[in-house]
């Protein structure tokens, strides 16, 4: 049986790039749609800062207060 590896981050590899040149990589994203891309930024987002199912759901916190007249 094949052992499943989560996406990792290679800490080693760094390029630096302007936003002004036309590069493929550029022309990648702009080909995607904005469903495609949203997928791949949070798939980086949880490599990055790891992924826990508990915290998928937003959590909200709701208290009502009465107003006293006066």
């Amino acid at each position: 049986m094949k052992e499943i590896r989560e996406p990792g981050l290679d800490r080693k590899a760094f390029s630096v790039g302007s936003l002004h040149n036309d590069s493929d990589e550029k022309k990648y994203w702009l080909e995607r749609n904005p469903l495609e891309r949203l997928s791949a930024l949070e798939q980086t987002r949880q490599i990055l800062y790891g992924y826990h199912p508990s915290t998928t759901w937003l959590q909200r916190i709701l208290e009502i207060a009465e107003l006293k007249p006066g």
